[in-house]
């Protein structure tokens, strides 16, 4: 049977427009230098994309507010049930890792580990995470510099206490951010217990 999975919206959550269209000035930039994604080489604003197993919505780019979560410690609530993994698309700044917090419904809270690599052309994947996207390109304030291949990843946190979440809390860090989340669980672990 496989994972089920939940697309969580993270819209509200957006503060940062990292994606940038081809030709369209304004308040873009991922990261300090203003460097950004090309629109054109990344997936459909809002389309399904299957990753590893799991299923994410890519961001829709026509928000002012953006189309990523830096991370400052906002509370995501999650679609109510039990889940295996928090699956996550996102990339650093600089190759980092903090702690997510787990809300359980019963109040409890738990910690775990995000380990995201960095977006830069040269790095690799040092957290071994799989890559999501790779473009062939990368966006500078006044530029598009050919063969500069940034990368988005794909990361999962794991559920370890079988109990209906309510929330996750990212990390207050901000070279960490966030595209898309879905949650998961798998079927056949759920149908046995």
């Amino acid at each position: 049977m496989g994972l089920g999975n939940t697309v969580v919206n993270l819209s509200a959550h957006f503060n940062n427009r990292g994606i940038q269209p081809p030709d369209t000035p304004g308040d873009y930039g991922f990261n300090i230098w203003r460097n950004t994604f090309p629109a054109e080489e990344l997936p459909e604003p809002g389309s399904l994309v299957d990753l590893v197993g799991a299923v994410f919505e890519f961001p829709a780019r026509r928000s002012a507010a953006g189309d990523n979560v830096r991370c400052r410690g906002q509370l995501v609530e999650l679609p109510g049930g039990s889940w295996d993994w928090i699956g996550l698309v996102g990339a650093a700044e600089r190759r980092t890792e903090d702690e997510v917090e787990l809300h359980y419904a019963d109040g409890t809270v738990r910690r775990e580990w995000l380990r995201m690599s960095d977006f830069w052309p040269q790095t690799g994947a040092y957290f071994g995470e799989p890559r999501a996207f790779v473009t062939g390109s990368m966006r500078y304030p006044r530029h598009t510099h050919l063969h500069h291949a940034p990368s988005i990843w794909q990361q999962r946190v794991p559920v370890r206490v079988p109990a209906p979440l309510a929330a996750v809390r990212l990390p207050d860090n901000p070279a960490m951010h966030v595209f898309a989340m879905t949650v998961t669980a798998d079927e056949e672990s759920r149908l046995a217990s």
